[in-house]
């Protein structure tokens, strides 16, 4: 990238007005560019932004994956930086991006950069319990890759001979209040993730594995990884570290897993 080249900093947002004032905040010197693309808040979400300078565009949420896509090519620029609205760049990540764009950031085949991303409880960093760090590709050239994964679990993705750089430095994410959000979060993403799941199977019956199997593979999965998922989070990345809070983060996290597979199992295909 030639340091003349600019950079947008694309948000997807809805009711975010208690975080997007922040998020673009912490972009101010580093973004050519904000642009937000609301799911038509009814808060003050796109006032804020725009008062922040950012340009807002409303457009119908169709799935995190599908929003994403199509407010990438919204941009004003072909490299994107990537922020959720309840995120924000640490002080260390702000002063390393300026001095990456200020050298030209990238060099050949590099067309994309990752960052830690640290999350937060109440406030509290949480630096266990498979939170941390978190490690997220959100700075690329918009030109050589796409938005993929799983709703609600979205990843950027390269084509193939392209390759990744590193930016040391934090994503600051402030999604849980509480433990009620954690939980809350845990129940909307697993009903999601295993409408996805489920509409993937119906659709694509081959995918995984033969379709006559796919009732005992979901079951075996819904017993199997939440618990699987508990144990890595809590015992082998620290969650007993904290105490109750990193207990119940855990397990919530579990259950997210287990609920997915089971509405996948039980549930019914949607596309929404």
């Amino acid at each position: 990238m030639e340091p003349s080249a600019g950079i947008s900093v694309v948000i997807i947002a809805y009711n975010e007005s208690n975080n997007i004032g922040r998020c673009i905040d912490s972009v101010i010197g580093i973004a050519n560019e904000v642009l937000v693309v609301d799911s038509f808040s009814t808060d003050d979400t796109p006032t804020i932004a725009r008062d922040k300078g950012a340009r807002v565009i409303q457009h119908t949420f169709e799935g995190h994956i599908q929003q994403k896509n199509w407010a990438k090519d919204q941009a004003a620029f072909d490299w994107v930086l990537s922020l959720d609205a309840d995120e924000s760049l640490s002080t260390e990540l702000q002063e390393q991006l300026t001095l990456a764009i200020a050298n030209g950031l990238t060099f050949g085949k590099v067309k994309g950069y990752t960052f830690s991303r640290l999350n937060h409880l109440a406030g509290q960093p949480i630096r266990g319990c498979g939170w941390y760090p978190d490690t997220k590709l959100r700075l690329w050239d918009r030109r050589c890759g796409c938005w993929s994964g799983r709703n609600p679990h979205d990843k950027f993705v390269l084509e193939k001979g392209y390759s990744l750089g590193s930016i040391s430095g934090d994503i600051l994410h402030f999604t849980y209040t509480d433990l009620t959000a954690v939980k809350q979060q845990a129940l909307k993403f697993g009903k999601i993730g295993g409408q996805a799941l489920a509409h993937e199977f119906t659709n694509h019956p081959g995918y995984f594995i033969q379709r006559q199997g796919l009732g005992f593979y979901l079951l075996f999965k819904l017993l199997t990884a939440g618990f699987a998922r508990f144990i890595r989070n809590y015992l082998l990345n620290g969650g007993w570290k904290f105490g109750s809070n990193g207990l119940l983060i855990c397990f919530w996290q579990s259950v997210e897993v287990s609920y997915k597979y089971g509405f996948a199992l039980f549930g019914k295909a949607s596309n929404k």
